[in-house]
């Protein structure tokens, strides 16, 4: 995010290239110096509401221009910034500004920045940069504190990787307070490129997103799996995207498949990292390597980036084998604020994700040491299958979660989104899996969804709300009977 290096880029930017295209969404588009007007109004709305420099601000991640030039000026004017999702409800939004110690929101509309008590008493916080969450995918959010030289250093690394440049359009579709917008906006703000913001009402909307492509014409395109999935959905193809970055998630060779007719100039990459480390691992993809394996690889650590597999004991593997992935980076952030920060060990982090190296060094992820359950005695990996279950062709969304059981220990429970109008069922998905998994592995039950899958703030699958959810309709169907 927005450091003193980025700022003073981003103002290099405003001299040489004015006119320039910075930002662009569905209905607009925004020249350098119109974002620096923006930036300017709203560093003398900052001044005007007197808060004490000293005290962080809460900025909640509303992806609007107006939200980008009010971040600009915060850090120009040395600020620490609490970045949380734009729908974090009211609660979940105190507890983060008191652990933070942000006694004020801040929103800006229309170039009209206002001011708001968040509830929770305001507290000094050293230093300068941008504090991100964690997704609390798996549990709370924790409040990760990003490392000005992390960001310049990784900013730089994008740059040149994926040339990013003046005349560069690149593509945002991930919400703001997603890492992912260190090369989505804020490498392209510095590099002098124009980033595309992605309406996050429409990004579920397929028809939608590949219009929106046609008409900006990104150059580089980053996101998760299930973008591609939806903007790949008509069969369009769009020839002007040079850069492809997979990232967040395994993507299933059906849909390589898809995404390779789909930008058929493009290079393609496999990015693979996590809040807490930025980009560590990095693979121009090969479809038949690819299709040869059976499985998308992370690849290899990007230059600088030391890493280690480590067995359950900690023990680190050498050669070939599956343990934890450890990674020591020059992108790393600082750690966690306010809590336990007993992943971190001598500028090494445990990431807690699964990983298998074969013979070669090549790297591949298997799932997440908390995705690990055991089903009938047998320990099973969440995220593999759901893996398969997203092989399906007409599946859109997929989720296992483990469902706890008197006899088996655990039975898995999938909840399944499928295309529009597809005739898919729980059987049809029983077959499928039948082919690629272990009898212990197949869920023992299909819920089949209409609506989008739950997600946390950073765009992953909420599975706590997807365990609850089970859990009430469980127990209505036992008072029922």
């Amino acid at each position: 995010m927005p450091t003193p290096t980025f700022c003073a880029a981003f103002a290099d930017q405003v001299g040489a290239t004015p006119d320039a295209p910075a930002l662009a969404t569905d209905t607009d588009v925004v020249t350098y110096r119109q974002l620096q007007t923006r930036v300017l109004l709203a560093q003398q709305a900052l001044t005007a509401l007197r808060i004490d420099p000293q005290l962080p601000v809460c900025i909640p991640a509303v992806k609007t221009p107006d939200t980008i030039a009010l971040l600009i000026a915060a850090f120009a004017a040395g600020r620490r910034v609490l970045l949380p999702s734009a729908s974090l409800g009211s609660e979940a939004l105190t507890r983060l500004c008191t652990l933070v110690g942000c006694a004020d929101i801040l929103d800006s509309t229309d170039g009209h920045v206002t001011a708001r008590p968040s509830g929770a008493p305001g507290r000094a916080l050293p230093g300068t940069g941008l504090l991100l969450t964690t997704s609390g995918s798996t549990g709370t959010p924790k409040v990760v504190e990003l490392a000005a030289d992390g960001v310049d250093a990784f900013l730089d690394w994008t740059a040149m990787t994926f040339d990013i440049a003046p005349g560069a359009r690149v593509l945002n579709y991930a919400p703001l307070n997603f890492d992912l917008c260190l090369l989505d906006v804020w490498a392209a703000l510095a590099a002098g490129a124009c980033a595309q913001l992605v309406d996050p009402e429409r990004a579920a909307d397929p028809a939608w997103l590949a219009a929106f492509c046609r008409d900006r014409q990104p150059t580089v395109v980053q996101a998760v799996p299930l973008f591609f999935r939806l903007v790949t959905e008509g069969g369009d193809r769009f020839p002007g995207v040079r850069d492809v970055l997979l990232t967040g998630d395994v993507v299933p060779p059906a849909l390589l498949d898809r995404i390779v007719e789909a930008f058929p100039d493009a290079r393609l990459w496999n990015v693979y990292g996590c809040t807490e480390t930025n980009d560590s691992f990095l693979y121009r993809i090969d479809p038949e390597q690819v299709r040869a394996h059976g499985a998308m690889p992370i690849g290899h650590p990007i230059t600088g980036v030391e890493t280690s597999v480590v067995d359950a004991d900690g023990a680190e593997l050498t050669g070939a084998g599956t343990g934890e992935l450890v990674v020591r980076t020059p992108f790393r952030a600082h750690g966690y604020l306010g809590t336990d920060n007993g992943r971190w060990h001598d500028g090494w982090f445990r990431t807690g994700d699964l990983v298998r190296r074969d013979e070669s060094g090549l790297v591949f992820l298997e799932g997440r040491n908390d995705h690990q359950v055991k089903v009938r005695g047998v320990r099973t990996n969440l995220q593999e299958v759901e893996q398969v279950v997203l092989a399906h062709p007409e599946v859109v969304e997929a989720a296992v979660i483990a469902v706890p059981d008197q006899h088996a220990g655990n039975v898995l429970h999938a909840v399944v989104r499928a295309r529009t109008a597809s005739a898919v069922n729980g059987l049809h998905l029983r077959v499928h899996c039948a082919a690629a998994l272990p009898r212990t592995a197949i869920p023992g039950s299909f819920e089949l969804v209409e609506e989008a899958l739950p997600r946390t703030s950073t765009g992953k699958v909420d599975r706590n709300v997807l365990r609850q959810r089970r859990g009430r309709a469980a127990h209505a169907a036992a008072e029922r009977s």
